[in-house]
């Protein structure tokens, strides 16, 4: 297995500042190639953390590892924080004001990643993918395409391990990476071989400002492009499409996905997926809808740009699992399904799981969104009742009520799921759907946990309707003898 010289970044220094999923694998990494590294967290936890694994940082030629609070960035080459600590909006953080100040330059994880490929001698590829939905099923799909052509992958980034947790890849390999706008924002010589951008919607606005500046940070994917590179882009939203043409006016070839437009250059077909020279896959039903079907044409354009054949895609995509999380059947119980949705975070992304079925007893709410709930109206028919949970519940509830809905506010997914599953058997509605259209974090550390939570409960109803059963199976036969 190829590795990074321990004598990499010799010489240079770096402070990482915060030292969650992103920031305790970037200094050991660092500190592991030779650079000299100070972290730092306010919280005394993530620092123990890295000093109890401090340990692991071996074979440095010159590099060391301190935890120490950030009083000057004098002679440091770079400020790596990071994604969630904000370095202008909606308030510089105190260290990241200071870097400005002295001109030291704020960096991403993935970008430190690309130089020390390139510093290793490396000629992988890198492949962006970022958009306001959708962006991890197309960075985990990519990478799965990519290992059915028996190309070297290595996923990561905003999905999965932190980019400088990553291997180092030989010449023929790619690094497909899931990019926040949070992470585009730090870029300095990342450079995209193929870079999608799948859809834009309101999301992040106290960070950028507005929605100029999230449609700003995320046209950063396309930074550094040239004419042998590959830009896919969705062609369903008006800020896509505008972008498209401005990546195109540089020379940059670009090509459209969409889930429902036949006009896009990937569209899907016939419950196919075809591009200008025919039928590329067909996806199965582990990417259900629209939305779905617009991340399927994505991962395929890009796959068939980083050269697997069109055969091995047809192949590839139909044994592709899915993420948890998103839309992901968990439970089956007398005809109802109860599908895990809580990835969809806001309402746009709610709207892909609420577009699926027909009769739908919803589970939703947490921390919402700028706008909540208003642009799920035109699917509010297809649902029969809605459960709503944590901090923002009344606020959903009052736009349920101005519709019509009916709704009761739960609580917590503890009385929630039973009390859907109980509706869904009276209404006659096919499925109870998690898709909280809003953040967990009043509840929950992430909405992983939120999903796992949802999935734990529906299978205590099927483990005690099983019981429920086996007993009136005995009982019966008891009494028959």
């Amino acid at each position: 297995m190829l590795t990074f010289a321990p004598d990499l970044f010799a010489g240079r220094r770096f402070v990482v500042l915060g030292l969650g999923r992103n920031g305790t694998p970037a200094a050991k990494a660092l500190a592991a190639m030779g650079a000299d590294v100070q972290a730092w967290d306010d919280g005394e936890a993530a620092r123990e953390t890295l000093l109890r694994e401090a340990g692991s940082v071996t074979g440095s030629v010159s590099g060391s590892l301190t935890v120490a609070p950030v009083e000057s960035l004098a002679g440091v080459d770079a400020l790596v924080m990071s994604p969630g600590i904000p370095h202008v909006l909606p308030k510089a953080h105190p260290v990241a004001a200071m870097a400005r100040e002295a001109g030291v330059p704020v960096l991403s994880d993935a970008d430190l990643l690309f130089q020390a490929v390139r510093k290793a001698g490396s000629k992988a590829r890198f492949a962006g993918i970022t958009g306001t939905n959708g962006k991890s099923t197309t960075t985990a799909l990519l990478a799965h395409l990519l290992r059915c052509g028996g190309v070297p992958v290595a996923e990561g980034g905003n999905l999965g391990p932190a980019s400088l947790s990553l291997p180092l890849l030989p010449d023929d390999g790619v690094y497909v990476l899931e990019m926040s706008s949070y992470m585009l924002e730090r870029l300095d010589a990342l450079h995209f071989d193929v870079a999608c951008l799948l859809n834009l919607t309101p999301d992040h606005l106290d960070r950028h400002g507005d929605m100029a500046g999230y449609a700003a940070a995320k046209t950063r994917i396309f930074d550094r492009m040239e004419p042998g590179d590959l830009a896919v882009i969705g062609n369903g939203d008006s800020w896509c499409r505008e972008i498209a043409v401005l990546v195109a006016a540089r020379g940059v070839p670009v090509v459209t996905v969409s889930g429902v437009d036949e006009t896009a250059d990937f569209h899907p077909e016939n419950e196919a997926v075809v591009d200008r020279a025919g039928v590329v896959a067909r996806p199965r039903a582990s990417l259900p809808g629209a939305h779905n079907a617009e991340n399927a044409c994505a991962a395929l354009a890009m796959a068939l740009k980083l050269g697997v054949a069109r055969d091995v895609l047809a192949e590839g995509i139909g044994s592709f699992g899915g993420l948890a999380h998103r839309q992901k059947l968990v439970a089956t119980l007398d005809g109802v399904a109860f599908v895990d949705d809580s990835k969809a975070t806001n309402a746009d992304a709610a709207s892909r799981a609420l577009g699926c079925y027909d009769r739908i007893v919803w589970i939703a709410g947490g921390m919402a969104k700028a706008g909540g709930i208003a642009d799920l109206v035109p699917y509010f028919p297809r649902i029969t009742e809605a459960f709503l949970i944590g901090r923002d519940a009344p606020l959903l509830a009052e736009t349920l009520a101005a519709h019509g809905v009916a709704y009761r506010i739960a609580g917590d997914l503890e009385h929630a799921v039973p009390e859907a599953y109980r509706a869904a058997r009276a209404q006659g509605a096919e499925v109870v759907l998690l898709s909280p259209a809003c953040a967990s974090f009043d509840q929950f550390p992430g909405f992983e946990a939120r999903g796992l939570r949802f999935a734990a409960l529906a299978g205590e109803l099927l483990s005690d309707a099983a019981q429920d059963r086996t007993q009136d199976k005995t009982g019966g036969s008891e009494r028959a003898g």
